[in-house]
């Protein structure tokens, strides 16, 4: 449209809305009234301005034209995995993850009659061997091939190493050597209560400690594995924050600073009770997914923590994002986001946050030394420990558990799964990084009385 609307209006700067707004206000604090103050410490503006901005903000690199749906497969047994794995690639699927348990897997037999030239393989193994890796390797095509490892995430996890500090370190580089992908697992993060600057930090940290390990990182292609909350704009400006800030630090080192963000929806905020709101959240966590830019979704089923893989809860769950890209049209567009001054503003504040903590972690010895010394996980259970706290009051809404109860809504028949945090008393090196709900104590007191 060549035509420019709006050309006879005289322009209205960003202090003459201001004023404007005081005036309507007749007497109340602007500040108080509002903004709108988050735990990320930022401060959200009741407007946004073009003269804002000293600079037109660039065009950012996602492409949400190809973001693709994955559908998860856990490799209990070969032959119905196959034929899972076959059908769910008629049904919508665009693209696998496969969870190994165990080597005694054959990768060929597992991806029979699998056209691997068209569709993108995820490989995520629950044991590190890089003989495995060359297994899949030979029996897949390497650029539909992407191999989930990622020692420090299992460190964090678990608080052991698979091996030891140095074997798992051995058998990593050799995995990279082969493959050029290493993953980054920031969804425990974000399950454990850490604020968005601190998962954004924490991936970054946690990245850069393979970086400086690795000697060969030319070609090397990072998965962030992210997880996504009900905080729409937040959401978007995250993910969007996190590809500036890897292209920051591979620019240091001056690799490639593409990246693969694969996306699936927060844990911390399903809920036992009314869980058809899960419904709802999960469809606007995959929503700020594609319009953040992330490549591949895997969406979670509304039922996920209370009831084992079933068809109608994964049939639902695929059909949220065939709706989302068929019928919402969520894949015309590379950008959406971009130039909307508010997404880029809040791009901007988690970027410049993230970085700074980020370098505080790098000044006081980078990101395995301070989860040795426990300095994450306090960080972690101190932002966990204040949402937890605005939930119990009432200021974080969860619909149908801390507001609007269904006092009828009974569930203990229904738990096939157990849905709170389970305590394994065992020796680890450090402390592990625990993910856990909000609603989880009002569930439990609730089942109690059931």
């Amino acid at each position: 449209m060549s035509k420019k609307l709006f050309n006879d209006f005289s322009k209205v700067s960003s202090k003459e809305w201001k004023q404007k707004i005081q005036a309507d206000l007749k007497g109340a604090d602007y500040n108080e009234t509002l903004i709108w103050k988050t735990n990320e410490g930022i401060d959200v503006k009741p407007f946004y301005h073009a003269d804002e901005f000293l600079s037109t903000p660039s065009i950012s690199s996602s492409q949400a034209t190809q973001w693709q749906i994955c559908e998860t497969i856990f490799v209990a047994d070969l032959e119905k995995s196959n034929a899972r794995a076959k059908e769910l690639l008629t049904k919508g699927a665009e693209s696998l993850r496969f969870i190994i348990p165990s080597e005694d897997i054959s990768v060929e037999s597992l991806l029979k009659d699998i056209n691997l030239s068209k569709t993108q393989v995820f490989f995520e193994l629950q044991f590190l061997s890089s003989a495995f890796i060359q297994q899949i390797l030979k029996a897949t095509s390497k650029e539909n091939t992407i191999i989930l490892t990622d020692i420090i995430g299992n460190l964090s996890r678990s608080g052991n190493w698979c091996t030891n500090l140095q074997d798992d370190h051995k058998q990593f580089e050799t995995i990279v050597a082969k493959t050029s992908t290493m993953s980054i697992d920031a969804t425990l993060y974000q399950n454990a209560g850490a604020n968005m600057v601190q998962q954004l930090a924490y991936a970054l940290a946690h990245v850069n400690e393979y970086l400086n390990h690795l000697s060969n990182k030319e070609s090397l292609q990072v998965i962030f594995n992210v997880s996504v909350g009900t905080n729409y704009f937040f959401e978007i400006a995250k993910l969007r924050a996190l590809r500036i800030l890897w292209n920051t630090l591979a620019s240091e080192y001056n690799i490639s600073s593409e990246c693969h963000i694969f996306v699936t929806p927060t844990k911390r905020n399903k809920t036992l009770y009314d869980y058809n709101n899960n419904l709802l959240r999960t469809t606007t966590e995959c929503m700020s997914a594609v319009l953040g830019g992330a490549n591949t979704i895997n969406n979670l089923a509304y039922d996920a923590i209370y009831h084992k893989d079933n068809e109608f809860g994964i049939r639902i769950s695929r059909n949220q994002l065939l709706i989302l890209k068929h019928e919402s049209y969520f894949d015309k567009v590379n950008n959406p986001a971009d130039g909307a001054y508010y997404i880029e503003s809040l791009t901007q504040q988690l970027a410049e946050k993230a970085l700074e903590l980020f370098k505080g972690i790098e000044t006081g010895g980078g990101f395995l030394k301070q989860l040795k010394e426990g300095i994450i996980q306090r960080k972690i259970k101190e932002s966990d420990d204040k949402e937890q706290t605005q939930f119990n009051t009432g200021e974080e809404v969860l619909l149908g558990t801390n507001k609007h109860p269904n006092p009828d809504d009974k569930m203990k028949h229904e738990l096939e799964l157990y849905p709170f945090v389970k305590t394994n008393p065992r020796k680890t090196l450090i402390e592990p990084i625990i993910e856990k709900r909000l609603a989880e104590i009002i569930e439990q007191n609730r089942l109690k009385t059931e």
